[in-house]
């Protein structure tokens, strides 16, 4: 009976696998892409108005709309740059881009090589801007199933969460009318993906590109959001947990504290969560065995070491000496932060229900979508009205190492915290989940 039953939860699981990458929907990719294409034409319906004044695109800010220079970092980013907990048990952290690209070589879809390698983060991506080139890899020059150390990364020093040979990349991007965004952007040279029912682990790639968003009134921070597997969440800034932390001026501590945001970056697959726990993505399904997990580990304070850039929908403008001698032309560049899927012919690669055991590296900074007037990256095709729902309540993690508090909600908010039975609400929570009426609920409920 046993082997039985284990046959049936293993077959749940790669159902629940297989759904996460494809469309329960017929129309959900064209409904997605006609939201991209609103999206990229300023179409945005921003639920959030201030005194009548909107974010726009940075290429429709006139100069009179303007509140920062190009090249210019106000200090007020740097006072609300966000803490990252990284998970305890974490293996590929955080490096400089600067360095990663001494291992790779830049290769086009067919294998040819375009540029040799080891590359020059000043020099060899001149030539390699513009979206013909976004079929473009960086392919790593040794095995990278073997963990060179160079895909490890650089632990924060304890106490100051300083990254010396990890510096974060900073883009603030003005959207007029007193709206300010600061991306943070993480880069980490290699994501682990998630194991499924002690198989996998599956969806690694070279290369890791995850983000937050800060945005601002008038110096002062509204919202922030952040980044998880191609999607994300966004939140009221005062929701958020924050920390008492040093003021960082010029990559120094000073004697003022202030409170900072925390973000909680989970294990391997490096997306960020507002809360500690286990985060079921995609579907949860009964089991949720397709899983994030974040805790409190190592404290990683960006603001300490950073490149920083302005950006106004067309140029990347440097903030100091220390950008310019890095250039800006490994922003510009399209393609990918790391190797093409190997094939299934490889030894190193395994397939199982629509998922490979190595995939495509992820794109860079520009192509976030930075340009946004909305909070989020990307709409989904379950979101109400295709819009960016913005919680006022931190989401909660579930499983042992949750965290339970008057500061946390649920998947719909605090919808179903009180109804009895148990199995009543899970079952609920189970058929609501991302669906229209959750998303309906976290926009009445926060």
């Amino acid at each position: 009976m046993i082997p039985i039953v284990r046959v049936i939860l293993q077959a749940l699981t790669m159902l629940q696998l297989c759904l996460c990458h494809i469309s329960l929907f017929p129309l959900a990719e064209e409904m997605e892409e006609d939201f991209l294409a609103k999206a990229e034409a300023g179409e945005w319906v921003d639920l959030h108005v201030f005194d009548g004044q909107w974010p726009k695109r940075p290429e429709h800010v006139t100069e009179k709309e303007r509140t920062i220079a190009d090249g210019e970092i106000p200090q007020y980013v740097l006072d609300h740059c966000p803490l990252v907990h990284l998970y305890s048990e974490e293996i590929y952290m955080p490096s400089d881009v600067k360095e990663f690209v001494q291992h790779v070589r830049v290769e086009d879809k067919r294998g040819n090589e375009v540029r040799r390698g080891p590359l020059d983060i000043a020099t060899s991506f001149a030539g390699l801007a513009g979206e013909d080139t976004s079929d473009l890899y960086l392919t790593a020059l040794e095995d990278f199933s073997q963990n060179p150390n160079w895909l490890l990364g650089y632990a924060p020093d304890y106490g100051t969460g300083r990254i010396s040979n990890g510096p974060s990349v900073l883009i603030v991007v003005d959207k007029g009318n007193g709206w300010v965004d600061a991306f943070w952007f993480y880069f980490y040279p290699f994501n682990l993906g998630p194991f499924i029912m002690g198989a996998g682990p599956w969806g690694n790639h070279v290369g890791d590109w995850e983000h937050s968003l800060v945005r601002f009134l008038n110096g002062k921070p509204q919202y922030l959001w952040m980044s998880a597997h191609g999607s994300g969440s966004g939140y009221v800034y005062d929701a958020v947990e924050k920390k008492d932390h040093w003021r960082v001026v010029d990559g120094e501590l000073q004697r003022t504290v202030l409170k900072r945001p925390l973000i909680f970056s989970s294990r391997g697959t490096h997306a960020n969560y507002a809360s500690i726990g286990q985060h079921a993505h995609d579907v949860p399904f009964f089991f949720s065995p397709l899983s994030d997990f974040t805790d409190r580990g190592p404290l990683w304070d960006p603001s300490m070491n950073f490149y920083a850039y302005t950006f106004d929908g067309t140029t990347v403008t440097p903030y100091s000496k220390r950008e310019r001698e890095l250039g800006t032309d490994w922003l510009y560049y399209n393609g990918r932060w790391g190797d093409k899927q190997l094939i299934w012919s490889d030894k190193r690669q395994h397939w199982c229900l629509l998922q490979w055991r190595y995939i495509d590296g992820p794109y860079g900074p520009l192509k976030k979508n930075l340009q946004r007037t909305g909070l989020c990256q990307r709409g989904r095709w379950w979101t109400f009205h295709q819009g960016c729902p913005i919680r006022r309540m931190i989401k909660r993690g579930q499983g042992l190492d949750a965290e339970r508090n008057d500061l946390v909600g649920d998947n719909c908010g605090i919808a179903l915290y009180k109804i009895r039975p148990k199995w009543l609400r899970a079952l609920l929570r189970l058929i609501t989940w991302q669906g229209l009426f959750c998303t309906f609920m976290d926009y009445f409920t926060g």
